[in-house]
């Protein structure tokens, strides 16, 4: 019998273990984890630690507060380890040089701009490429997969794709540009617009498939490349772990809606927010007045109500804020942890809120298909005609709010608060939640492998 050589897929990735936080990572492990089952074995290429502000084992370090190097290095490498068994055995990883402007290359905090095009890791170009080169000879890979944000991946990929001649897929797990509104364009520097525009054009040029995470992303790509083919995009949602080693031992999937328990009006209601809060795509400052005059109605008060704010990279603006609508007391900030720390806080809250302002309707957030998975109540706060708000309303959620008003923000917290409280809040069939699990995005991604591989001339 004659044995068929398993497929490769060379992975570029800047988001990957040990960084710490981020979707992108989650994103990148789902692939590596689940593409052995569809065919295909994951080559990953990513930047070495050095590159990354937040590392896991960084933050490992902190805690342990020692000077033991042989105990701190076992208790770094399990940590890393334990991130990264969820792609088992199949992957190979190679990690290359990579600095940050803004850290490594800075002199009294100023670095050259040409530095940061398209991105601060741009000198992540010149590791990455040789040892691409090297993987492809060694491990002869069938196609290269690169995602977006960080551009310089992509730059590495659509290299190595001119000198190996290999099948691309350029993952916009982000848009690159955002020109809806023509006064307040993305991304607002003039120079790193233009440069995001030209990687756009090469990647049009270059590559065999563009994946998006929305149909608004394939859209707005539409309205810019009008000389390609809808055949070129393909729509591979982000998505959830079902079986996620990190989280809680018992989840929620199996318990029917109606069996969720009714909670007192007088209770303390825990709605948790898990995730960054950008200023302007995820403004909450409508929310907060909201709240605030919730609050001098005597509706909410501290005893009946808490909104937990997690990991927002934003802390000290949205302190600010707080004090600003003297709401301290209504909303506590919490700092960055873990995934599965994360999950068990989901699973444990009385409700999860989503915040996407109108300025990113053509973007759904990563922690939408977490929510869903978790099966807890749902509030988003968000505009009606986005992404967000359809997805949504497909897994049979309408516990939806216009963001950009406080009124209606009001409105729908209420209307919230006291579903959940019943026990009549809507939530996803187990049949919508698994639609959305990592596992179907990596077969969608499998058969887009299968479909371009088989594109190549002989």
């Amino acid at each position: 019998m004659v044995e068929i050589a398993p497929k490769r897929l060379l992975m570029v990735a800047y988001h990957f273990p040990p960084l710490a936080g981020g979707s992108g990572i989650l994103r990148t492990l789902g692939f590596a984890r689940h593409l052995p089952g569809y065919g295909w074995q994951p080559l990953i290429l990513s930047p070495a630690p050095l590159a990354y502000a937040q590392r896991s084992d960084r933050q490992l370090k902190t805690q342990l507060k020692t000077k033991l190097k042989t105990k701190l290095k076992t208790k770094l490498d399990t940590q890393l380890d334990a991130q990264l068994a969820q792609i088992g055995t199949q992957a190979t990883v190679r990690r290359t040089l990579a600095l940050d402007a803004a850290r490594h290359l800075a002199i009294a905090g100023r670095y050259p701009r040409c530095l940061a095009l398209p991105d601060r890791w741009s000198s992540w170009w010149l590791s990455a490429v040789p040892a691409g080169l090297r993987m492809i000879r060694q491990y002869r890979p069938d196609a290269i997969w690169s995602t977006y944000p960080i551009a310089t991946a992509h730059l590495i990929a659509m290299t190595l794709q001119k000198l190996s001649g290999l099948p691309w897929i350029a993952d916009q797990r982000d848009p690159m540009l955002d020109d809806s509104d023509p006064l307040a364009p993305y991304p607002p520097d003039a120079r790193l617009y233009r440069m995001h525009a030209w990687i756009e054009q090469r990647i049009a040029a270059r590559s065999a498939a563009i994946v998006c995470t929305t149909p608004g992303a394939i859209e707005a790509h539409q309205r810019r490349l009008p000389q390609l083919r809808r055949e070129r995009f393909s729509l591979i949602e982000n998505g959830h772990d079902d079986d996620d080693d990190e989280g809680a031992e018992a989840t929620p999937l199996e318990v029917p809606p109606s069996q969720h328990s009714q909670r007192s009006d007088h209770a303390r209601f825990l709605l948790l927010h898990s995730g960054v809060i950008y200023p302007s795509e995820r403004d909450p400052q409508a929310l907060f007045e909201a709240l605030a005059k919730l609050r001098h109605d005597g509706v909410l008060h501290a005893s009946n109500f808490q909104l937990v704010l997690r990991a927002t990279g934003h802390d000290a603006w949205l302190a600010s804020l707080l004090e600003t609508y003297r709401i301290p007391d209504l909303v506590r900030l919490e700092p960055l942890q873990s995934h599965g720390a994360a999950l068990r806080e989901m699973l444990a809250a009385d409700g999860l809120l989503l915040l996407q302002a109108a300025n990113c309707n053509a973007q759904i957030p990563a922690k939408l298909y977490e929510y869903l998975r978790c099966r807890r109540p749902i509030l988003a706060l968000t505009d009606l005609a986005g992404d967000s708000a359809a997805k949504l309303r497909h897994c049979g959620i309408d516990t939806i709010g216009q963001l950009a008003s406080s009124a209606d923000c009001a409105r729908a917290l209420l209307r919230f608060l006291a579903l959940a409280r019943q026990g009549r809040a809507p939530l996803a069939s187990a049949t919508a939640i698994a639609q959305q699990s990592r596992q179907a995005r990596s077969e969608a991604l499998a058969n887009l492998l299968d479909q371009i591989s088989h594109r190549r001339p002989a």
